[in-house]
């Protein structure tokens, strides 16, 4: 995209060769081109993409920014026969990307030091659900680099969560049901 921009602001894309050059990155960035310029473009050969690996989370901020965007806090209320309530509750912090940033996705088990990565067609998925890692990694890396809009919101009720959960709220009906309506107010449930 930047290639992209950098010809348009020099004007490249006036000439023939130039065109051909922007639509030759175009054909590379995301779907491709569409079918309308593979007509107008039969012989065009997609840009070659860069790699960008090994790929290393440099700035925390980033990480935070990337979160608000891309990441879920989740509450996940299931049945259980094992559990004294019949219900148990399982937390998961997830980050998800195509599965182009693999790598980037699996980055982050070094630079949290906890969670696992989970591999799908089109998928990478970072996924962290030990509660230990929740209380002692997670909150305080988001108390100290916080997230930016309504996720936040997301954030300070995933927070009380955990903290019930800490002090064994989950296995009481009292504490079982706060869960639950904290949860009825999250993510896209949030008004």
């Amino acid at each position: 995209f930047k290639l992209a921009i950098n010809l348009i602001e020099n004007r490249e894309h006036l000439t023939p060769e130039g065109l051909e050059k922007l639509v030759s990155i175009r054909a590379s960035i995301n779907s491709g081109l569409t079918p309308d310029l593979k007509i107008a473009y039969p012989n065009i050969t997609p840009y070659p993409k860069l790699k960008f690996w090994p790929c290393v989370i440099k700035d925390p901020n980033w990480l935070a920014g990337f979160t608000s965007g891309e990441g879920c806090f989740f509450i996940n209320i299931r049945k259980s026969k094992t559990a004294k309530l019949g219900e148990t509750v399982q937390l998961n912090f997830n980050l998800s990307q195509h599965s182009r940033d693999e790598n980037l996705i699996k980055s982050l088990v070094d630079y949290l030091g906890c969670g696992k990565v989970y591999v799908y067609s089109k998928v990478v998925s970072f996924n962290i659900t030990s509660l230990d890692d929740l209380d002692s990694k997670v909150l305080p890396f988001f108390a100290k680099y916080p997230i930016q809009g309504v996720k936040l919101l997301d954030y300070f009720d995933f927070v009380k969560v955990v903290r019930l959960m800490k002090n064994k709220a989950h296995l009481t009906v009292e504490g079982l049901d706060i869960i639950r309506n904290i949860k009825e107010g999250m993510n896209r449930k949030r008004g």
